[in-house]
């Protein structure tokens, strides 16, 4: 029985690829195609799958309704709250968690450190788009013009030393936070601190969140932290992507 169920998951994801004929399938899983057919019938049967004209068997209308209705237990916040206590706990630092929101990154998860020295960051608060690693991950992933109205009246407050002072700036940053797949805030907003930031993908692949990790930079510095904690954030970022349906 183990072996039929896994054989009709097996079914559904190549058919989740495109339409296939029964003979198609049984070759790509090398099995007889009576054997193919069969639990292609029964998915039918099911509305798993459907019947195509030609012969070919494609995602069936059930495929759709159940994905549906299975929307709302791939809440975000829900899925990647234990993945960022693990995180935070590794060395006992400051999480976020953000997604764009309309015409603001928003803060929608934060682990605190069981230290004393906590951020002012809550949330619900919108995160600084010229300064937060959370928001150069996103921001680097929006389409240009997208990204371009949300700073149609911005305003790049120096806060620090640090603080990227113009469009053209960021632009420069976001290119190299595409290319290397991965931001920082090198103490832009809060002199103080420093963070890394990694972006999370839905099952299509788009960029829909991105988490931080962030440090006293008395503890560590920028250098400090990629070193000890890039892996553990890129990993953490696929974890919760995958959570979400994303393929890597």
């Amino acid at each position: 029985m183990s072996q039929s169920i896994e054989r009709a998951i097996e079914v559904l994801v190549l058919l989740g690829e495109g339409p296939q004929t029964p003979a198609e399938v049984a070759r790509r899983l090398d099995v007889h195609r009576s054997t193919a057919l069969r639990i292609m019938e029964v998915l039918q049967g099911q509305r798993l799958l459907r019947k195509l004209a030609d012969g070919r068997y494609g995602v069936g209308p059930g495929i759709v309704s159940l994905a549906h209705r299975a929307q709302d237990q791939f809440n975000l916040a829900q899925l990647a709250h234990p993945h960022l206590v693990a995180l935070s706990e590794l060395r006992d630092q400051t999480v976020h968690l953000a997604e764009l929101q309309h015409d603001a990154i928003v803060y929608i998860d934060k682990i605190e450190p069981k230290r004393s020295i906590r951020l002012t960051s809550r949330i619900g608060q919108a995160a600084c788009l010229h300064t937060a690693s959370v928001a150069k991950c996103i921001l680097a992933s929006l389409p240009e013009d997208a990204r371009q109205a949300l700073f149609e009246h911005y305003v790049f407050e120096k806060h620090t030393p640090t603080s990227l002072l113009s469009y053209e700036a960021l632009e420069r940053e976001l290119r190299t936070v595409r290319e290397r797949g991965w931001a920082t805030d090198d103490g832009e907003r809060e002199d103080y601190v420093t963070s890394i930031g990694a972006p999370i993908r839905d099952v299509t692949g788009q960029v829909v969140a991105a988490l931080s990790v962030i440090e006293l930079k008395a503890i560590h510095d920028l250098g400090s932290m990629q070193q000890l904690m890039l892996e553990p954030l890129l990993e953490t970022a696929n974890a919760i992507s995958r959570d979400l349906g994303w393929n890597s």
